[in-house]
Formats: C-alpha cells, sequence, structure tokens
C-alpha cells in the first residue's frame, strides 16, 4: 500500500486525483492539503510515501514545499503534478528534490503508475519536461573519472530502476545499491536521483529511450 497525500490549492483538482486514485487498491489518501504549508504539516501528521505536488500556491509554493519535505523527511518522495512548463518551476521543482514532473493532461493510469514508481524510488518526467531538463540542465564537470560500476549505477538510474532492480543487475543487496546512489552523488555533487539520471542523459551515458 502506498500513502499518499495530495497538495492543490483548488478543490475540484483534489477531488478528481481522489476520484482518480480511488481506482487502484494499492494506493491510500492519507490527506489533502490546498498550500505548501498545510502540506509541511499534514507530512508530519501521516508520514504518506509519496506527496502529488502542485507548484502554483497561495502560502507557500511548491517548490519551496518540496525542499522542506526533503530536507525533513527524506523517506517521502515528491511528484510535481502542474500545468506549467516554465523554465524555472521545471529546473526548480528537481532542484528542489522531486522525483518525478507530471502534467495536469497526463492520463490517469500514467499518475497512478508514477506514484508506485516514486514509492520505490524510481524517477518518472513526462516527455515534454524531460525534453526541457536535458535542453536546459547544466551538467557538472566530472573532476575525477567515473568507475565502469558508477557508470553502470549512472545508466540504471537513468533508466527509472528501482533499488531492488538495480542490486540484482549490480549483484549486491538494496543498502549496498543506496550505498553506492549516496557516494556517486556526491562524487559528481549532485543532490537527487533524478539529477543523477539527467546527468547520464546529459553526458551521453545514457539515452532518452
Amino acid at each position: 500500500m502506498t500513502r499518499v497525500l495530495l497538495v492543490d490549492d483548488h478543490a475540484v483538482v483534489r477531488q478528481g486525483l481522489h476520484l482518480y486514485l480511488a481506482a487502484d487498491p494499492n494506493i491510500e489518501i492519507v490527506g489533502e492539503a490546498e498550500n505548501g504549508l498545510e502540506a509541511l504539516e499534514l507530512v508530519v501528521s501521516f508520514t504518506p510515501d509519496v506527496v502529488v505536488m502542485d507548484l502554483l500556491m497561495p502560502v507557500l509554493d511548491g517548490i519551496s514545499a518540496t525542499r522542506e519535505i526533503r530536507v525533513k523527511h527524506p523517506n517521502t518522495e515528491v511528484i510535481a503534478l502542474t500545468s506549467s512548463l516554465e523554465e524555472h518551476k521545471v529546473n526548480g521543482a528537481i532542484q528542489a528534490g522531486a522525483i518525478g514532473y507530471l502534467l495536469k493532461d497526463a492520463k490517469a493510469a500514467d499518475i497512478r503508475e508514477a506514484i508506485h514508481a516514486a514509492a520505490r524510488g524510481e524517477v518518472r518526467l513526462s516527455p515534454a519536461a524531460k525534453e526541457k531538463l536535458l535542453r536546459d540542465y547544466r551538467a557538472p564537470d566530472m573532476r575525477e573519472h567515473l568507475t565502469a560500476r558508477e557508470i553502470l549505477t549512472l545508466q540504471l538510474l537513468a533508466r527509472g530502476q528501482s533499488n531492488a532492480a538495480m542490486a540484482a543487475e549490480l549483484g549486491v543487496n538494496e543498502s549496498t545499491v543506496k550505498t553506492h546512489v549516496s557516494r556517486l552523488l556526491s562524487k559528481l555533487g549532485l543532490t537527487s536521483r533524478t539529477q543523477a539520471a539527467l546527468f547520464a542523459l546529459k553526458q551521453g551515458l545514457a539515452s532518452l529511450e
């Protein structure tokens, strides 16, 4: 069961999402918030696995709320769900630590799949957001050479693989995968798996397919 918090300042959007997600017996809606500040309070109360976050909201916007959640509650993943493809919104959400970025015209099945993927630690980006991120993303300079194992880890991240799938591919356990990913992010000066996936794509270590 994946525990989900819905955050959007429009009640009709939250109601629609609730209806879409209720069709999945493995998703439990634990709460709803109408702004980022309320979302922060509910994350403390309900400890959701995934927060589905609008970006344009009063009181506290979705990017700021995402940043706070990822710092204070690293076990809670955030998916940005918005109608905006503005450069500063897309980049801002990913820099804040969102593991996914979907547009509100996404199919209900795609939103449900992205929520389960986020709970497994897998990156999900809408095609339009991925193209914009790749065009605008500035990959850090590699001051150290990457090992073959690190390159493979990056490729698996770019494919959106879960820790379990990566562990099977690398022949290690999941805790070792987490250690590998953490060290790799530190080495590259990155802060999230999403940024690592973008780095691999930008450097030609993986393809959009």
